[in-house]
């Protein structure tokens, strides 16, 4: 079975990420969001803050569609277009279930911090790996099945736990002022089974995690 983003389902490239406003600044000036596709959550920010917005998007299609919404987009891959990006411009970056599709996120994070300003801040949404229903599925049916979406999505080539997030962060050189699971499943098997394994299990009932980190210049 192949997949591609055409199969993406209906709300992929629109979807306003309701569950991310809480983690943005009080205050916002410039923003930038990494795959923003046909736009809806960066001008969703952009009448919600009256800031000014660009966004990066590598399909064609998706991208267009955002440029009649925002200031600025950037159409192509991230890590050819992050050098026509402005220094010290932006003071808030937005990557919501994106950095799990670059094959080089790490120095994508470290050339960020040119291009934002004093103190701005990253904003993501990254899936969890360990969740338990990809967890479950590899330690008891020894199962990795690539799908067309979701965490095991097949056009994610990186993969991150809780801890490899905030390590990436710090190692690029941000500061991580917030960081929880969000998206929580309602079933009571990862709970379970978190207290069978004395509480070491805690992050699997979560889908992603989200995470502010500021620049450290």
């Amino acid at each position: 079975m192949s997949f591609s983003l055409i199969d993406k389902p209906i709300g992929y490239f629109s979807n306003i990420r309701e569950e991310m406003i809480a983690f943005l600044p009080t205050q916002v000036g410039v923003v930038l969001e990494i795959g923003c596709g046909k736009g809806g959550y960066a001008a969703h920010l952009k009448k919600l803050y009256n800031c000014e917005v660009w966004g990066i998007e590598y399909e064609e299609e998706q991208g267009n569609s955002a440029a009649s919404l925002l200031d600025k987009v950037l159409i192509g891959d991230i890590h050819v277009l992050i050098d026509q990006l402005p220094d010290n411009y932006f003071d808030t970056v937005i990557c919501n279930d994106v950095i799990e599709h670059l094959y080089d996120p790490y120095t994508i994070l470290r050339k960020l911090k040119s291009k934002m300003k004093q103190d701005a801040k990253v904003i993501s949404s990254i899936p969890n790996i360990r969740y338990f229903r990809t967890f479950f599925a590899l330690l008891f049916k020894k199962q990795w099945d690539y799908q067309g979406n979701g965490i095991l999505d097949i056009t994610h080539v990186r993969f991150f736990t809780t801890k490899s997030i905030v390590k990436m962060y710090e190692n690029a050189g941000y500061n991580v002022l917030v960081h929880k699971g969000i998206n929580p499943s309602k079933s009571i098997k990862p709970i379970l089974f978190n207290i069978l394994m004395l509480g070491i299990f805690s992050d699997i009932k979560y889908i992603q995690f989200a995470t502010v980190a500021q620049v450290i210049k």
